[in-house]
């Protein structure tokens, strides 16, 4: 008999200058959520493997995920007017019996939406699996077959975004990374700490027991037919190393361009 995969740790530093997590919205409504929802990190992983909107997502939907907030950001909101530029009402969402929109009643000349992102913001991802499916995994993000977003299509991630893979449990790996927030935030936070070995980081886990219920696993992506199921997380802190001091044994990545470099990504 073939022995099964033995389980890998995949991490993924998600970063940029604008995220976006929604786990619901309404039509002129979009939120984010404070951190990434796994229905965006398997997004994301999906769209790194070239499946289609189509495609099952058991085995992605499956994987195990920890969430470590190293640079919480902060919410921006964008604010949009919809006006149609002949003076005219704008269209309702109703429609007469030959497919035809109906003007809004009472006439609505303005039409108000609002998007929300979090800004400045870096979380360190841990998805767990097996062995060949997270280093299948890996190989995609490095070599995306659609581009990578953030949440939404407009966030872009900043290099690099495949920390590569470990071993061991979601919470051990995530204990032992040294800490991803952006340079001058380190640097701030040391001169305040008298530059600590050690920071406390908030961080989400699934967990069957789990406290919390969130319901934004995906069980499709199909245009018209999006569905999702619950799952139980669990919420605490991690002491992980602050990386003040240079590490030897973990150089700075200096492969390839990055054009968010200059803003200290």
């Amino acid at each position: 008999m073939t022995a099964p995969d033995q389980n890998s740790v995949l991490l993924l530093r998600l970063a940029g200058p604008i995220q976006s997590w929604g786990d619901r919205s309404a039509f002129n409504r979009r939120e984010t959520q404070p951190e990434p929802t796994k229905s965006g990190v398997v997004g994301l992983l999906a769209a790194a493997a070239g499946r289609s909107r189509y495609a099952p997502l058991d085995d992605l939907a499956g994987l195990g995920l920890g969430i470590r907030i190293d640079q919480p950001g902060s919410i921006l909101r964008d604010y949009h007017t919809v006006s149609d530029y002949r003076g005219q009402p704008l269209l309702s969402a109703a429609v007469t019996a030959k497919g035809q929109q109906k003007p809004t009643s009472p006439a609505k000349h303005t039409h108000i939406t609002q998007r929300f992102y979090l800004q400045d913001a870096i979380f360190l991802a841990a998805v767990e699996g097996p062995e060949g499916l997270i280093a299948t995994l890996e190989h995609a993000v490095r070599h995306p077959a659609f581009p990578l977003a953030l949440g939404r299509r407009s966030c872009v991630p900043a290099q690099p975004l495949s920390l590569g893979q470990r071993t061991g449990s979601l919470e051990d790996v995530l204990r032992a990374e040294p800490w991803q927030a952006a340079p001058a935030v380190r640097k701030r936070w040391g001169r305040e700490n008298g530059d600590a070995a050690h920071i406390d980081l908030p961080a989400t886990f699934d967990d069957p027991a789990g406290d919390e219920v969130r319901d934004d696993v995906p069980r499709s992506f199909a245009p018209r037919g999006r569905t999702f199921t619950t799952r139980r997380t669990r919420h605490t802190y991690l002491q992980a190393p602050t990386g003040l001091t240079p590490d030897p044994a973990r150089p700075r990545n200096t492969g390839g361009h990055d054009p968010f470099a200059l803003l200290g990504w």
